[in-house]
């Protein structure tokens, strides 16, 4: 198999690139490196990951604006799979910077495709999509029990039936994306499926204060920087250990005629949620085995009360559900962290801050 991974040096990119390296695949990561850590990252798959038998790993320095570079990559790989994670991920950094949020994300989207539709045999895509083309779910009633709020008429938490509203700039262009990938399956035949993906987490996750919150508040916490929490720190989510999810996108492709043109939700479900700080900060501090002081803000623009992904259709079309609980997968990701505290420490040269965020 002949897979290619936009944004393959990021975070879920790699995890999904070294799965496929050890089964042997040709990988090409398409990246263009904007992002804080993903050179460890790729450095880490180049020299570290353990391939099977036939597996090549290519890497291609590109950026998902730049179509004909993008389109010659492509037709270079010859991929069977094109799995899109390449985007600009932050709500505030939208805010900030919307034109360029658009480029990366819209923009950036629709060349994929195009490119994707320009080779004699289009591969498959799926794209990494948001929970936030829900938007604030302003039209649930959201009730506060105790330390967390909650959804009471959605049990089983948010379906694909929710009426998109799209929030913010970063949700607008997720959206359009989205959106693009849905409808180039009816328009053109393409083999597309969309995960629209809650709370993702886990190793080689380099979480920042707006984008990976539960990496980042463990970071935050190894190198004694402040947190500060948005809100009351009672938003509940939906948290899903990355190997979930690359085995959420196999099954895709193991049923791609079935579920071809389709869209899931995807995460971690009711049985792993937690309220963002409420609940996660108690649980990191019995890891740590300290206090664990932060400060409060007003809840940023965009930011839901609650959002749990209901995983019924995943559950039903793709054969699949979460395997690895909530706090299993944290404690997990807890001692990745640690082992790999010399790349957060600030005083470090390989922990200079970027100010671009487009993983």
């Amino acid at each position: 198999m002949r897979i290619f991974i936009t944004g393959g040096a990021g975070f879920i990119g790699c995890n999904l690139a070294a799965q496929h390296l050890q089964r042997g695949n040709c990988v090409t990561v398409f990246d263009n490196l904007s992002r804080q850590h993903t050179r460890h990252n790729l450095d880490w798959l180049q020299h570290d990951v353990q391939r099977a038998e036939g597996a090549a790993l290519d890497f291609v320095r590109g950026d998902i604006r730049d179509f004909e570079s993008l389109r010659t990559a492509m037709t270079r790989a010859q991929p069977d799979l094109i799995v899109h994670f390449a985007a600009q991920v932050a709500v505030t950094t939208s805010i900030k910077d919307p034109r360029e949020d658009f480029e990366i994300n819209a923009l950036g989207t629709f060349n994929v495709l195009e490119a994707a539709r320009a080779q004699a045999t289009p591969p498959a895509v799926f794209y990494a999509s948001t929970n936030k083309v829900y938007g604030g779910l302003e039209d649930q009633r959201v009730v506060l029990n105790g330390l967390r709020y909650g959804l009471p008429d959605l049990p089983e938490g948010v379906s694909e039936a929710q009426m998109l509203d799209f929030h913010s700039p970063y949700g607008c262009s997720k959206g359009i994306g989205d959106q693009y990938v849905r409808d180039y399956a009816r328009i053109y035949g393409m083999r597309t499926v969309v995960f629209r993906q809650s709370c993702i987490y886990g190793e080689h996750q380099f979480g920042l204060e707006d984008q990976g919150w539960a990496a980042y508040f463990m970071i935050a916490t190894v190198v004694n920087k402040p947190i500060n929490i948005y809100g009351d720190g009672k938003q509940v989510r939906d948290l899903l250990h990355v190997s979930d999810l690359t085995a959420a996108y196999d099954a895709a492709w193991q049923r791609l005629d079935q579920v071809k043109g389709e869209v899931f939700n995807i995460g971690g479900g009711p049985a792993n949620t937690l309220a963002i700080w409420a609940e996660f900060g108690p649980l990191l501090e019995q890891m740590t085995e300290r206090k664990i002081n932060v400060t409060y803000a007003a809840i940023r623009p965009g930011d839901q009360a609650v959002f749990i992904s209901d995983n019924t259709k995943a559950m039903e079309l793709l054969g699949w559900q979460p395997k690895v609980a909530v706090r299993d997968g944290l404690r997990s990701l807890w001692a990745w962290v640690n082992e790999n505290r010399h790349l957060f420490d600030p005083s470090s040269a390989t922990s200079a801050v970027s100010a671009v965020n487009t993983r």
